[in-house]
């Protein structure tokens, strides 16, 4: 271990100039001599390389960040820039996350890092019916371009059935564990034994996020420490470039009521926003654990200034888990009676707040189905 200490009067200076001051105490002697330390959160929807949460060293050999306060619990844990170089536990397998709990009050948090995880290869996990349907689909309206994954139906080339369509975000997390930064949702797994059991069955459309520029994309607002404001582009996106080429491509009911807009995190946010939008074209929303707090005040003015009518026929599923942030459901229960009086039926609002339930894909997986069912109930 390399052990570090912090001058009384650096540390004060520092704390001053910022509510929570994180601070790396004790490194593992296999860090590299100039590694750059990042901090990957629910602050930054778990982002393993974001510059906004890289750690800096001084001239000490310190590493430390200052951060906002907010409030409840965050989780979080430190990677050398990726997840196949994240922290580990003292036998370098996958350490468990960390806890910050904000008071309010200025602290300082010390952590120790015992080793840096040495990753094991993450297994194959994709289902025989989901294909990349392009590596390079047109992103226009943001000048770039974006992996796009389709998940068919298992009786889709035996059928000539149309399908309702689920326009997911953060595709990298879908479908197949190597290709996720932290697990899967096992949307094709769930879809499939769904498929046994009997259940109409959906194409499932996956767009990867677009890696440094997440934030940018996942809100249309800014926020002045995280960024923000691509949004209503990535959002032209899903609705005028995307929709239509699925239904041009695929046999498909193009009709609202059976078009799906999901997402998780800044997923859940831009997956809100645009479902808002564009209620046309998106009559469904499976909203989970959304990162409402990126542009709270936005958020809320914006439901309630929006004049489109279709979004009263709207059917939302949102999720939370009560061990995410404070404020995760109380953000979600400030929305509902604000999309109550645009004249969203309370019928069509299904809130679910889970004792347990984390800021993860596994929790996210696990409530998928139940998810879909409910949102496909006649």
């Amino acid at each position: 271990m390399k052990n570090f200490w912090l001058f009384p009067f650096i540390l004060w200076s520092l704390i001053a100039h910022s509510q929570v001051f994180v601070k790396i105490t004790a490194l593992p002697a296999t860090t590299p001599e100039n590694a750059r330390i990042f901090m990957a959160s629910s602050l930054n929807s778990w982002n393993p390389k974001d510059e906004n949460f890289e750690l800096r060293k001084d001239g000490h050999g310190q590493y430390s960040l200052s951060i906002l306060e907010h409030t409840g619990k965050t989780e979080y844990k430190f990677t050398l820039g990726s997840w196949e170089s994240a922290e580990g536990d003292a036998s370098g397998k996958k350490a468990d996350n960390r806890t910050c709990t904000f008071t309010g009050k200025p602290q300082t948090v010390e952590n120790q890092i015992l080793s840096w995880e040495q990753a094991t290869p993450k297994k194959n996990t994709l289902s025989k019916n989901v294909h990349v349907l392009s590596e390079h689909f047109p992103l226009p309206q943001l000048n770039t371009t974006r992996k796009i994954w389709i998940y068919l139906p298992p009786d889709y080339d035996s059928s000539k059935k149309k399908y309702p369509v689920i326009y997911m975000q953060d595709g990298q997390n879908l479908f197949n564990e190597a290709t996720s930064f932290s697990g899967e949702w096992k949307v094709d797994e769930t879809l499939d034994q769904l498929f046994v059991d009997g259940k109409e069955s959906a194409i499932v459309v996956g767009i990867d996020n677009g890696g440094s520029e997440r934030l940018n994309e996942y809100s249309p607002w800014k926020n002045a420490k995280y960024g923000g404001g691509k949004g209503a582009l990535y959002s032209d996106f899903l609705a005028n470039t995307l929709k239509p080429y699925i239904d041009r491509t695929y046999r498909t009911k193009k009709q609202a009521r059976n078009t799906v807009l999901a997402g998780s995190s800044m997923g859940g946010l831009i997956s809100f926003y645009t479902g808002m939008r564009y209620p046309e074209k998106f009559g469904k929303l499976l909203i989970f654990s959304p990162s409402f707090w990126f542009a709270n005040a936005e958020v809320n003015a914006f439901i309630h200034n929006n004049s489109n009518k279709e979004v009263r026929k709207i059917k939302l599923y949102f999720l939370a888990g009560k061990k995410e942030s404070q404020e995760m459901v109380s953000d979600i229960e400030k929305v509902v009676p604000l999309l109550r009086k645009q004249g969203v039926r309370q019928k069509n609002i299904l809130t679910k707040f889970d004792a347990d339930g984390t800021h993860s894909e596994s929790y996210w997986s696990m409530e998928f189905g139940s998810a879909y069912l409910w949102l496909f109930r006649n």
